[in-house]
């Protein structure tokens, strides 16, 4: 993977997969969480199978095609090194949940009973919950040549191996409804809490779903599909219906994965393959239990096994001040989550709400809370007649359905709904409100790296900043006028941005004249330094752009969450690029850009990995920070984050995570954070 120029984004992003995982042997880390670890490990890898798996099939097939530029050698290569990957990954997955998790809550008087037989009395209890509440939602479904069975993604099944009383042999498909019942039951005996899962309860009773009958094995299962939803570049007809009709489908896509129990007969696999359709999926042998991603949900309520509490805090001001708008009237603030209260987000949108001042709201929703209080105060905005104008992203993967709900909602309300054309997805996370004071219009608005989202906001590190600088604030409005248009961007009638950086308009050229200004800086002798933080790191134009830095003396420090395609530390091309990963008890979201500009340093946020689908497929804004105390704050928290060699660990020449060198004092960049923010 370190060979070349660039790593390969696939086997990179499973190489950040591996960091996660690891965070579950961390012995610093409180045992539930380190289980908590295992769960986003899983998550993680289906929806690898669901988005990446199909994309690298594709690849392969397209190279063995005549006419193209892709090789299908090389796409064959990364399939299986990918495949190795993931199979090296799970037999680790299951090295530490047995060697050490488990044991360990044992330690705590918990006993997960993982492919074990049940003592007698959390048998007997087991065996009372399935007959009142478990067996209402079995569906046994027998297959064979005249009844086709189609398999829900990512549900779990079992296939049973029957044999009737009068000797006829059948092969039957069981839902585990792990969709509609907790995974895991627990009962107390004594002083130890066991803990059983979902799944063995049912295997332990299929006696009382196949009476009569003699049951030969019985096999765990599950598919997982392509999740991608088939739109045309341009749409024309209401893409909130097509939108509906595509997530109808979902579940019927192609099937990616086939994951089943290690030794089901070869009989009843290809049986199960043939009657299932699942002939060009990946058929991986796994464990006993599937979806393990439930581990998040385990019932474990000792004391100590989870992190201390970190109590999000207010900015300085925001208690005693009467609102948001006076607050920010004359400095800009910013908020960082989730260290900082989000308190402030949702007091903006509710104080404009009912604020008999306020003419017009517009904003931008990518990622939408269930429950969202934003969306709910726009909503009582529009009701009071207020102009409220929401761009709905509701291409958003995996939240087509509650972004959809909302919009429903909102324009029931009276709430103005402009949806993205198809070929570009909206990502920007921009807010506006507009207040009459004194017969004219007076800007407010929020620029921010993450989602107006209250709940991710509790454990997604962003940057939200409040502003009434009008030379930002103006620069947003032409991007929402740009945004109702529903067009893409031309060539004829580009916007020029003098402030913002917006995607498909000026922000990789922005960011390359940026990175050539500190070349300059370099080759005239003076000191050059750029820093970055990011999600992932892809699209090449300006990662050569970086290597022509790093050749030209530019020293650039670099965070990079998941997604690394740059190969640092190669001498004559990156031999001054250092790339970290910091993997802790937040996720890390936010995206910073720190250019050295011979001292008086410059610094901008925003939405926009350095992806292609950002750079070329996406409206993105990145915003620069002129408050200097604002400036100051954000310099600190990366300076930090630079400094963990607690977390952090630094992506080497080969893509290996290798951990940062143990130094005194031990920096544990988020607890620094919360400690800097809190004021403690």
């Amino acid at each position: 993977m370190g060979q070349g120029r660039f790593f390969n984004r696939d086997l990179s992003w499973l190489s950040f997969n591996e960091r996660v995982m690891d965070e579950a042997s961390n012995e610093n880390v409180p045992l539930l969480e380190r289980i908590k670890f295992l769960s986003i490990f899983s998550s993680n890898l289906d929806e690898f199978y669901r988005v990446r798996m199909p994309v690298l099939r594709a690849l392969k097939k397209i190279g063995e095609k005549d006419g193209n530029n892709i090789d299908a050698d090389e796409q064959e290569n990364v399939l299986k090194k990918a495949i190795d990957l993931i199979n090296a990954h799970q037999e680790k997955f299951g090295a530490i949940l047995r060697g050490r998790l488990i044991p360990l809550l044992k330690d705590i008087n918990v006993h997960l009973l993982y492919n074990e037989p049940f003592p007698d009395a959390v048998k007997n209890a087991a065996r009372e919950y399935f007959l009142s509440e478990v067996l209402a939602f079995l569906q046994p479904v027998v297959l064979d040549e005249g009844n086709k069975f189609f398999p829900e993604n990512n549900k779990l099944y079992f296939v049973v191996n029957l044999v009737r009383s009068g000797g006829s042999a059948k092969i039957v498909m069981l839902n585990i409804p792990s969709d509609e019942l907790p995974r895991f039951f627990t009962i107390k005996v004594d002083n130890t809490t066991y803990i059983a899962f979902l799944d063995d309860i049912i295997r332990n009773n299929l006696d009382k779903v196949f009476k009569d009958c003699e049951i030969h094995g019985c096999y765990s299962i599950k598919i997982t599909r392509d999740a991608e939803l088939d739109l045309q570049d341009e749409y024309p007809g209401d893409l909130s219906e097509e939108i509906e009709k595509q997530l109808k489908k979902r579940d019927a896509g192609l099937a990616t994965r086939f994951l089943y129990q290690s030794g089901i007969p070869l009989r009843i696999m290809q049986m199960a393959t043939r009657q299932l359709d699942l002939q060009n999926a990946n058929a991986t042998a796994g464990g006993v239990y599937h979806n393990l991603k439930d581990f998040f949900s385990l019932p474990v309520k000792t004391p100590g096994t989870a992190y201390q509490d970190w109590p999000a805090v207010n900015p300085e001001g925001v208690e005693e001040t009467t609102t948001i708008a006076s607050l920010i009237a004359d400095r800009d603030m910013i908020i960082h989550t989730p260290y900082q209260s989000y308190h402030p987000v949702l007091r903006f949108f509710n104080e404009a709400a009912i604020n008999p001042d306020v003419k017009e709201i517009y904003i931008t929703l990518y990622r939408v809370a269930s429950n969202s209080l934003i969306v709910n105060a726009l909503i009582s905005a529009a009701k009071s007649g207020k102009d409220v104008t929401v761009m709905v992203e509701l291409k958003a993967r995996f939240d087509e359905a509650n972004n959809l709900k909302w919009a429903k909602k909102m324009k029931a309300a009276g709430v103005k709904i402009v949806y993205s054309i198809t070929a570009l997805k909206v990502h920007a996370k921009i807010a506006i409100v507009k207040t009459q004071k004194n017969n004219r219009m007076v800007y407010t608005g929020l620029l921010a790296t993450g989602n107006f989202n209250e709940s991710t906001a509790k454990f997604y590190t962003d940057h939200i900043l409040f502003t009434s600088n009008n030379d930002l604030l103006r620069e947003m409005e032409l991007v929402f006028m740009f945004l109702s248009k529903r067009e893409k961007p031309a060539e004829e009638k580009q916007i020029q941005f003098k402030h913002l950086l917006v995607a498909q308009f000026n922000l990789q050229r922005r960011f390359i004249e940026l990175i050539d200004r500190e070349i300059a800086f370099a080759r005239a002798g003076k000191p050059a330094s750029i820093t970055i933080k990011v999600n992932n790191l892809e699209e090449q134009v300006l990662i050569n752009k970086l290597y022509e830095a790093s050749q030209a003396g530019v020293k650039i420090s670099m965070i990079v969450r998941s997604i690394c395609c740059l190969v640092p530390g190669v001498a004559g091309l990156s031999e001054n690029i250092t790339i970290i990963r910091v993997v802790d008890r937040y996720l890390e979201h936010g995206r910073i850009f720190i250019f050295n500009n011979n001292g008086n340093r410059e610094v901008f946020l925003g939405s926009a990995d350095w992806m292609n689908r950002n750079i070329y497929h996406r409206i993105e804004v990145c915003f620069p920070i002129y408050d200097e105390t604002v400036k100051d704050e954000i310099i600190k928290i990366i300076d930090l984050l630079l400094h963990d060699n607690v977390q952090a660990v630094t992506l080497d020449r080969d893509a290996r995570n290798v951990p940062v060198a143990a130094g005194k004092p031990a920096v544990q960049a988020q607890r620094e954070i919360y400690s800097l923010l809190s004021g403690r």
